[in-house]
């Protein structure tokens, strides 16, 4: 159960990367939430029952500089 006020988002709802950090390991990389998720810098998670959730880094558009002679 979580002890937090107000209460942390459940590892099933649409904003649960929203839940405290309980234990940080920034060395490696990752970090535990409240809800079980565990975080990953690069925005990857592990669910608590073992679903991967890949990645939702933003995709940058790549800028051409093409100069009219």
């Amino acid at each position: 159960m979580c002890p937090h006020q107000p209460t942390c988002p459940m590892a099933d709802a649409p904003d649960r990367d929203a839940a405290h950090v309980v234990a940080s390991h920034p060395e490696q990389g990752w970090s535990l939430l409240c809800n079980g998720i565990v975080l990953f810098d690069d925005t990857g998670e592990i669910l608590p029952d073992g679903r991967v959730v890949a990645p939702r880094r933003p995709v940058l558009a790549l800028a051409s500089s093409t100069h009219a002679a």
